[in-house]
């Protein structure tokens, strides 16, 4: 029973983490596009857009962390640990989020270290209250909740003090703005395939765990340590993602095709030597801490490959890929290989391999593949579609081509007049502004 509620708490907390980083990686991808496309202001209206949908989605997550003691009563028969399972109600969604955004929001400005710095000072604050909480005031397991608590709440003031301090946000923010109300369902175009994609991925690992405390307590260990090793190994090519997403993104708003692809050839090649350092730790260590060795270099090259995808903005085919890799082929021979081969926690990451080793070949192909100039006059149409107002229908090529450094302000005002009431189709757009 413990095995199943155990299990369920953390299919609960992995959905709610990543529904709010799915939601989040509107504002990792869009900013990035927009910064580099010189519209500066619209990066601010994509963040108010951000900031209101997450605050909104932090309500059904917290339906279902409030409903904690309810939904754990069928698995737990006693009820301290339902009382103690009431810690996992949550106060600090809206701190993790606001965090997150100001971090994408400076990421896509090509500035870090104030994440790093008020990251560093969040996490003495926080060795500083567990131990007062535990030791001095001797709160226990709560004491230490609420002292999380605190130091994530801390993290978020610090870097928006940093921001206000350092002056980081004039270039980019003019207010608020009833904008910020519009375009939302492009925002959850990329948000929910984002969050599906993370789900889909990580509802797989704790599947394994699930499956693994089935077989043994041995193998059960085992996997908890194979996966806190797959999070160690997964932050170096993490970052690199981000800085791939970053360059990318900018490229594209930029208008500059061949920097994009650039950083693309670049990001291979650098995933590549990433790949080959990390298999060297491995084997260094391989008989020293056991199960390093399942950490395979395959997922290096994955992640530095889905750095690119988001920052082209494919994060639906990204969603469709890892619904492929690790429910269809991968899951189901880790599954064949943990019982029916008889070989245990091996087996399922044998099963892991194989997906991740078949969506690198996926990606590399769909890479290599873009159309780059289509993708720049996609981005370069919606980065620049608040200075003119166009109907949906209007191609990306033609959006692209009206805001253009040929059309004149005079040339803008004449379009905007005569497409009051969104009656001037593209053709007859780029006739006029040939004629004129």
């Amino acid at each position: 029973m413990y095995k199943i509620a155990l299990f369920i708490m953390e299919i609960l907390h992995i959905s709610i983490k990543t529904f709010h980083r799915g939601q989040k990686s509107k504002t990792s991808v869009l900013p990035f596009q927009t910064y580099g496309s010189g519209n500066l202001k619209r990066v601010g209206i994509i963040l108010q857009q951000g900031i209101l949908i997450l605050l909104l989605s932090c309500f059904p997550c917290w339906a279902f962390l409030i409903n904690t003691e309810s939904l754990l009563r069928l698995c737990l028969p006693f009820k301290s640990s339902r009382s103690i399972s009431m810690l996992s109600i949550s106060f600090i969604l809206q701190a993790v989020f606001l965090y997150q955004l100001q971090g994408r929001y400076l990421q896509n400005q090509g500035i870090i270290w104030p994440q790093v710095i008020t990251g560093a000072a969040a996490n003495i604050v926080n060795a500083l209250i567990n131990y007062i909480f535990l030791f001095v005031l001797n709160l226990g397991v709560a004491g230490s909740a609420w002292a999380n608590t605190i130091s994530l709440f801390s993290l978020t003031v610090f870097l928006y003090s940093y921001i206000r301090w350092k002056k980081l946000h004039v270039e980019t923010w003019s207010g608020w703005s009833q904008e910020c109300l519009q375009e939302w369902g492009s925002f959850m175009r990329l948000a929910i395939p984002s969050m599906l994609m993370l789900c889909i991925e990580w509802w797989t690992f704790e599947i394994g765990s699930f499956l693994s405390g089935l077989i043994s307590k041995v193998a059960l260990g085992s996997q908890s340590i194979l996966y806190e090793l797959s999070i160690i190994a997964y932050m170096f090519p993490l970052g690199y993602g981000v800085a791939v997403n970053v360059r990318v993104g900018n490229a594209l708003g930029a208008g500059n095709t061949e920097q994009a692809k650039k950083t693309c050839k670049v990001a291979v090649m650098c995933t590549g030597v990433l790949a080959i350092l990390v298999m060297s730790v491995v084997l260094a260590l391989k008989n020293k801490i056991a199960y390093i060795f399942t950490t395979d270099p395959y997922v290096i090259n994955y992640l530095g490959f889905f750095g690119i995808v988001k920052g082209a903005g494919k994060q639906k085919i990204g969603a469709i890929c890892n619904l492929t890799g690790y429910y269809i082929i991968g899951l189901p021979i880790g599954v064949s290989l943990m019982f029916a081969a008889h070989m245990g926690v091996l087996g399922f990451w044998i099963g892991l391999l194989v997906c991740v080793f078949t969506q690198s070949i996926f990606f590399f192909i769909l890479v290599f593949k873009f159309d780059w100039k289509l993708l720049t006059e996609e981005v370069n149409g919606f980065c620049f579609s608040d200075f003119i107002k166009l109907p949906d229908r209007v191609p990306y090529t033609v959006r692209a081509f009206v805001r253009g450094p040929c059309i004149s302000e005079m040339q803008m005002n004449l379009i905007r007049k005569e497409m009051q009431g969104g009656l001037l189709k593209s053709e007859m757009l780029v006739s006029h502004i040939s004629e004129t």
